[in-house]
């Protein structure tokens, strides 16, 4: 058996933490070339505004549909790390037995809040498919606004994963875990 052939004796856990890295560093090359691709055309269009008094009409729009997926893709990247947002003042004034408790539960609501925001998206996005007009380079404005419930249903797969995970480890017996970012799986 090669390296590159997949592990028949391979745990479905397994399976599924290389699925997870190998989805990580697609995320992590897909922003890498999004923020190559934005630096390169802004500092094209400032030479262009500078030196002929002119640029690419395009290239504006483009740059802020480019942040806009830059921004939602980086919020995805962040999840998957455990690096998002949180509010932490719960592992400060929650005695220790409790936080394995707490993370569930901010888990959970993080995953139902992602799930109502990809429910939504899914809403506009169906709603400029059916009204809306046409954007850059004459695409249909939906194909640039798709990364709105793309990146919350990611977002959202990641918070059910992390909540599956705490809740399991609430019934591992004998260990006492307050799953601190540390400690969370990289999903």
């Amino acid at each position: 058996m090669t390296p590159t052939e997949p592990d028949p004796q391979a745990s479905q856990p397994e399976r599924q933490s290389r699925f997870l890295k190998y989805t990580h560093h697609f995320e992590e090359l897909v922003l890498c070339l999004l923020l190559s691709s934005m630096i390169l055309l802004a500092c094209l269009q400032i030479l262009l505004r500078s030196v002929f008094s002119s640029g690419l009409v395009w290239a504006d729009p483009l740059l802020r549909y480019l942040v806009l997926w830059s921004g939602l893709l980086g919020a995805v990247l962040a999840t998957s790390r455990g690096e998002h947002i949180a509010i932490d003042l719960a592992e400060h004034i929650v005695p220790l037995k409790l936080q394995p408790l707490v993370k569930v539960l901010c888990n959970l609501f993080c995953a139902v809040t992602s799930g109502f925001l990809t429910w939504a998206a899914f809403l506009f996005i169906q709603s400029e498919i059916e009204y809306g007009s046409p954007s850059l380079f004459g695409l249909p404005s939906w194909y640039l606004n798709v990364i709105f419930p793309l990146a919350f249903g990611l977002i959202c797969l990641r918070y059910t994963l992390l909540f599956c995970s705490s809740v399991a480890a609430l019934f591992r017996p004998g260990k006492v875990s307050n799953l601190s970012k540390a400690d969370q799986p990289r999903l």
